[in-house]
């Protein structure tokens, strides 16, 4: 054992040395001097400038250009930069996020630092550079309170990229051609994060990290400038002290554009968690009661506001192991400075009593449009009501208001789900993981206009990149969502396209530490043999999460680890998909028993959506499964040890 450790000791030593051979400096002909990282395994490499007082940098990945040289300044680029001393760092420890993709995360990567000369005051300018992404910060030291910073950073990409974001509650947008935004007069709002699908067949996300740190900068924003020909990020604020930490500006590289929803990088680069005593930030599954109004049982009972409908998701969720009931913005009629106006025919004490003596815990909706209660008592009061989280509504995209109002619920013991395109605060969930998820999406449950299974494919692959996900899927009754025999359904009756399978599929592909499954008790109860998948997923418990088949607008196939189960879950297009998926990451020499939750040979998302098959069989690593989905249709698997 000490000649392995002493070997081992001598490798990192070699390694290091290596690392800092190769950030030396090294004169070009022009005498411009380059300072160069890679990343740890080297396929990735960031070569920094400060050529006619501009720093700039170049990122390559097995020594092809993703993206070409790029300004990226803390001032206006009209003050001077020159870089005056470098030096470098290395990290290579694994740390345990609270809920999550992944149980444990490597934090792997070559670190160049910067100092870096302007005409007033001084920076250090941060390369992160990872094997699967590259993180830029800036810190800016001895300006006057007051003065102006502006995080300036360019990515000049190659003009046969495609690119995609989010769009909203809308249809994400793409493919965008960057020679195309040169001849339009209207450039589309480009939203973080941009997927940028690159010629040189890697996929590119471009977002940020930790902007916990700096929330007055707000969230990055996106432009395209015609004249350099490129897009661009510049984001500004004023100084309040003589000293500023940037967010990082991120860009996420891998050859599949699936990983780039796994990629740990944004995590990485987050602050580590600002709570002491995590104990009570429980991940899990909740039921909601907004769609489910008027809804009428077999037994004749019709569900409303009041507090026999609550006892009967309570009676539910207690019954089916379902962590949380999510009471949404109809429990109150009207709210002033520091009172709620309680819903007739609800009483809110008894429920939560009622909840608490079964085992399930609260989290209750706050809607802004109906009134101000104040926020610097709001939480407090929702913790003295025996809540367990907060559902806020229309509360803008103010990063700082956002900032306040998840630490102060984390002050309260509260999880908060962030409703109405809310701030997408990538890696929060480290920092402060009591943030458990937010429709930063196209929530099923609001109107139908851009909810397809092309626009679910898009969602998957693009918002949920920048953290997790409230979407609100798993509605089992489609048909009658479909008839409009819900007080909330869709606006356009027949226009909800999928399958309960391709429902069950959603709430695992969608990764969130609070997974909102929207429709009737009745209704999972109706089909309690397919809602055992719903009912048996770890939520925000996994140790390990792969994407192992995606293509845009065509299908996404997710698969998630807790312990020694594995969860598969896949979903297809309008026109239906047969994917092989072969399980070559169970273990070596082990029989699996595997549970298929499948459409069935009639399934069809618009004409016959709540058909479906079960059955079930054995399993070895390296089995190949033929998935075969129905139009807008999905495919299950719970996979377990013998």
């Amino acid at each position: 054992m000490i000649n392995q450790s002493k070997t081992k000791l001598l490798k990192q030593k070699y390694t290091l040395l290596l690392f800092v051979l190769l950030v030396a400096t090294s004169a070009f002909a022009n005498k411009t001097i380059n300072y160069i990282v890679k990343s740890p395994e080297g396929e990735l490499v960031v070569v920094i400038n400060d050529e006619n007082d501009t720093v700039s940098y170049t990122l390559l990945k097995n020594g092809e250009e993703l993206i070409g040289l790029s300004e990226i300044s803390i001032l206006n680029n009209s003050v001077a930069a020159k870089i005056t001393d470098s030096k470098t760092n290395a990290q290579n420890k694994d740390w345990k996020p609270v809920w999550g993709q992944f149980s444990e995360i490597k934090n792997h990567y070559n670190e160049l630092v910067l100092s870096v000369k302007l005409s007033e005051g001084k920076a250090k300018l941060y390369v992160r550079v990872y094997n699967y992404g590259v993180g830029f910060r800036y810190e800016l030291e001895g300006y006057q309170e007051g003065a102006e910073a502006h995080f300036y950073c360019e990515y000049n990409l190659n003009t046969k990229d495609v690119l995609y974001c989010p769009a909203g509650e809308n249809m994400p947008l793409g493919p965008l051609s960057l020679p195309d935004f040169d001849t339009t007069k209207v450039i589309p709002k480009l939203m973080m994060p941009l997927v940028v699908e690159h010629s040189k067949k890697s996929y590119l996300s471009l977002l940020e990290s930790d902007l916990f740190v700096a929330p007055s900068f707000g969230v990055i924003k996106f432009s395209y400038d015609k004249h350099k020909k490129r897009i661009v990020s510049n984001n500004t604020m004023k100084l309040t002290d003589k000293k500023l930490t940037t967010p990082w500006r991120v860009i996420l590289v891998n050859e599949n554009i699936g990983d780039l929803v796994t990629n740990t990088v944004p995590l990485n680069l987050a602050t580590e968690c600002q709570i002491t005593d995590t104990s009570w930030v429980k991940p899990g599954k909740t039921l909601w009661d907004w769609r489910v109004h008027d809804y009428t049982a077999k037994d004749g009972f019709t569900y409303g506001n009041n507090t026999e409908s609550y006892e009967r998701f309570i009676d539910f969720a207690a019954e089916k192991g379902i962590e949380y009931f999510l009471i949404d913005a109809n429990w109150y009629d009207n709210v002033t400075k520091g009172h709620f106006e309680i819903t007739e025919g609800l009483d809110l004490e008894k429920v939560s009593t009622y909840a608490n003596n079964k085992g399930v815990k609260l989290i209750l909706y706050y809607d802004r449009h109906k009134g101000d209660y104040g926020d610097e008592t709001l939480f407090s009061y929702f913790e003295s009501l025996g809540m367990s989280g907060i559902k806020y509504g229309f509360m803008g995209s103010n990063v700082s208001f956002t900032l306040d109002a998840i630490s102060q619920s984390a002050n309260n013991h509260l999880l908060v789900d962030f409703h109405d395109s809310p701030v997408p605060f990538t890696g929060i969930e480290r920092t402060l993981p009591n943030a458990i998820t937010k429709e930063y999406c196209h929530a099923q449950q609001d109107s139908r206009k851009a909810f397809t299974p092309e626009s679910f494919i898009r969602m998957a692959l693009i918002n949920a990149i920048q953290g997790p996900l409230d979407m609100n899927n798993g509605n089992f009754d489609i048909i009658g969502i479909n008839k409009g025999e819900r007080q909330r359904g869709p606006k356009e009756l027949n226009s909800y396209f999928s399958t309960v399978v391709s429902e069950s599929a959603r709430t695992l592909i969608i990764y969130s530490g609070l997974v909102c499954i929207p429709d009737a008790p009745e209704a999972y109860e109706k089909k309690a043999d397919l809602f055992e998948f719903i009912e048996k997923l770890p939520v925000g418990k996994w140790d390990e999460s792969k994407v192992l088949h995606a293509e845009m607008d065509q299908y996404i196939s997710t698969a998630r680890r807790h312990g020694e189960e594995w969860f598969v879950g896949s979903v297809a297009n309008q026109e239906g998909k047969t994917l092989d998926i072969k399980l070559d990451f169970l273990e070596e020499g082990k029989t699996y028993d595997v549970t298929y939750y499948e459409d069935a040979k009639d399934t069809h998302g618009l004409k016959n959506p709540e058909t479906y098959q079960i059955r079930k069989g054995k399993v070895k690593k390296g089995t190949i499964i033929k998935a075969i989905m129905a139009p807008s249709g999905g495919h299950c698997m719970w996979i377990k040890p013998e």
